[in-house]
């Protein structure tokens, strides 16, 4: 039985302590919450999953180094230091960083990494995304994530080529449209959250996955596909 730790106790934290409940292969080692024994639950667990905040994150990945436990971190709006910390990390640990841990949105970034790889640049692409009236960022790490799939499948050294439309409305958790245009032809990808619960449901894959990994860091397109 893999032993999961749980860095953050609000409702991403307790989503994925429910989801641990029913699995077969994990379980909880416990829940950090902030001024709580990180080092203790840490050292007692064999993968540590992280959905704090971006100043928890900090103090997680030091615990992580400190005891030689592989990572799992979907917590967003991470400066660039922060980040270089983390693939820092990854060079002595096994870990998984997405913006976006659902299992969909990764094959959509498959998808879309490998449409605009052969469509070139012939197709003008937009993609447009809907969250929650609380979501503060806008474009979206998600939708970031896909255009930077696209930038790379076109050999582009970012995004500017891609359009992005950003909605703020009600309680939507997540809903992104990939749309590629040429003068004759349009294709679309869709993508429609119906649950925060997708978010809890890739981390405690990731978590499973992860353990017996080698150093390194991983996304996860990674978990899902192998690279």
């Amino acid at each position: 039985m893999t032993r999961v730790a749980i860095a953050g106790a609000g409702r991403m934290g307790q989503a994925i302590a429910a989801g641990l409940e029913s699995h077969g292969e994990l379980a909880v080692a416990g829940i950090w919450r902030r001024g709580g024994d990180l080092d203790g639950l840490v050292r007692s667990a064999d993968v540590v999953v992280d959905f704090s905040l971006p100043e928890g994150t900090e103090a997680v990945v030091d615990a992580v180094l400190r005891h030689g436990r592989p990572l799992v971190c979907g917590v967003s709006g991470l400066s660039d230091a922060q980040m270089a910390r983390i693939d820092e990390a990854a060079k002595s640990v096994p870990v998984v960083y997405d913006r976006n841990m659902s299992l969909g949105v990764a094959v959509l970034a498959r998808s879309v990494r490998e449409a605009a790889a052969s469509l070139g640049m012939d197709f003008d692409v937009t993609i447009s995304e809907v969250h929650h009236v609380h979501k503060k960022d806008a474009p979206s790490g998600t939708a970031l994530k896909l255009g930077e799939a696209v930038a790379e499948a076109r050999g582009e050294p970012g995004t500017g080529s891609v359009e992005f439309r950003s909605e703020r409305r009600g309680e939507v958790p997540g809903d992104h449209d990939v749309v590629m245009r040429s003068a004759t032809e349009r294709l679309t990808f869709a993508h429609s959250a119906v649950s925060r619960r997708v978010f809890a449901d890739g981390a405690i894959r990731a978590a499973g996955w992860i353990a017996g990994q080698p150093p390194g860091r991983y996304d996860m397109s990674d978990v899902l596909f192998g690279g």
